[in-house]
Parts: structure tokens; sequence; C-alpha cells
């Protein structure tokens, strides 16, 4: 593992986030697996670690745009539902769940103020959680989750919005229930996966696309390790994640641990709490 003044000097191009502000985050209800109201949030010690997280980012030479959090809304620190952007082009969401449908409207009025195309979506889904943008050697192919959060037909909707391939991938663990938390685009050519949260003929995609992907073990997903941001060159990951952290390190990637453990009560951590804005 690496310190974030060791390995600025690896950095690829910087890239451009949006993260928002755990100010109103707290757990008082159930929408996914992880959430569990009984257990306590410490939403100060969450400020703290997705702070943490924002300077990580910032010190690796990346732009941080910041969403500004609404009362009522305590999952709208998952910044990565919220939208899906290429070329100025934006996908918004449609939540599944009620409790988090208002968060849609923020990240719409976030977008429109940036000047960008904004496209209105009419079938659910929960933006970068659920859609993965593979550049350069893949076409700029978007790989696309569905069979929890997101309704397949969304991906036909995205197709013509951005102009880009989609590749439906139906994924099937309720722990796993977005594509972040099952995949995650390491570089330019490689991902990381955990095979059995895919159906078997998702598995057989993923096999032909990236033969040579690192495939972690479903310990590693469930503690998040593929809920991660890479710039293709450092890795940033929830510290619990020491078992796929182990794997990055021994495929020449700079793992870099941030505490996340009130994020994680949640159900999301690193990559849910950043989109990428890709203009």
């Amino acid at each position: 593992m690496v310190s974030v003044t060791q390995a600025r000097a690896a950095t690829g191009p910087s890239r451009v986030y949006l993260m928002c502000p755990p100010e109103h985050y707290t757990v008082t209800y159930a929408i996914n697996p992880w959430m569990n109201p009984q257990v306590p949030v410490d939403t100060e010690l969450a400020v703290k670690q997705w702070e943490r997280l924002r300077e990580t980012l910032g010190g690796l030479g990346h732009q941080v745009h910041l969403l500004p959090a609404r009362s009522g809304l305590p999952d709208m620190v998952y910044a990565a539902n919220g939208a899906f952007s290429v070329d100025a082009t934006v996908y918004g969401a449609r939540f599944t769940h009620a409790q988090r449908a208002a968060e849609a409207d923020a990240h719409r009025d976030f977008y429109r103020e940036l000047g960008w195309r904004f496209v209105q979506p009419t079938e659910t889904n929960e933006g970068e959680g659920d859609l993965a943008y593979l550049p350069a050697a893949y076409g700029g192919t978007i790989l696309a989750g569905y069979g929890f959060r997101t309704d397949p037909d969304a991906h036909r909707r995205v197709q013509e919005t951005l102009g880009r391939p989609v590749v439906s991938l139906r994924l099937v663990d309720p722990y796993l229930y977005h594509l972040d938390t099952a995949l995650a685009v390491l570089d330019d050519e490689n991902v990381a996966y955990y095979p059995e949260a895919f159906s078997p003929a998702s598995q057989r995609v993923l096999r032909q696309l990236f033969p040579d992907a690192l495939l972690a073990s479903r310990a590693d997903a469930l503690e998040f390790g593929l809920n991660l941001v890479s710039d293709g060159r450092n890795v940033v990951l929830s510290s619990e994640a020491t078992g796929m952290a182990g794997k990055l390190a021994a495929a020449g990637y700079q793992p870099i641990l941030v505490e996340f453990s009130e994020l994680l009560k949640g159900g999301g951590s690193v990559k849910c709490c950043v989109a990428e804005l890709r203009g």
C-alpha cells in the first residue's frame, strides 16, 4: 500500500468527479440487505471519512465538484446513483425506491447549471450504480447491470441517448445489487469483477470481453472491494477490503485504503460516493 504523496507521481490524466457531503446521512429505513435502522450511525464520523475520501482524490490531482446535500435525503451521499454522463450528455436517474426519488431532481439541477445536455429518463435506472464506462480499447462501450435496481429497457435508451454500445449484464446476488458492487473498471483495458454476482450467460459475456480480468472472490465483493475508484494507476478503496487491495497490488496497481465504516452501513462504499463527470 502507498500514501497519496507517493502515488501522485504515478497518476495518469486527471479525472473530474462529483460528490455529495453526508450532512444528513443516517439509516432510518432499509432498502438493501446492508441497512439496519437498529444499528447506530455516527454522522459526524461519516462526514470525516467522506472528507478523507475527497481529500484523497484531490491529493491525487483530480478535481472534485460538490453537490449540495438536501435535508430529508440521507442516501444522497451516494452520488454515483444520480446520473451517468458521457461527452457532456447526461442520462438521469429514476430511483427504484421512493425514499431516494427526489435525489434525481438534485442531480438534474446540477447538470443543467453546468450547461450539459440532460436527458430525463422514462425507465427506472440508478446511474453509475448500474452503468460503467469502458474507454479507449473498448470504443466507449458501456457495461449495464440489471436485476435489482435498473430496468433493462433503460439500457436501450442509454444506447440511443449516448450513442455508445451497451452490454447488458444480469446481477443475481441480492447483496451485490448494483453493478458497481460486482465490477470495477481499473484502466483503459482492464476490469475486476466477481463472477458469481452475474448470471451464467452474463459470466460468459464477461469472460469473452475480459479474458485477462482480475477476478474477485465473494469475500472481496462483500467487503466492497470492487466498489472502488481507479485513475488507471491508483485505486482508492475501503480499508475493509484488504484482500482485494492485495490482489490489486499484485496486479501492479497502487491501492490506497480509506476508512469507510460508517458509510458502509448504508450499503455503499467509495465508488457509490463518487460520480465521474465526463465532459
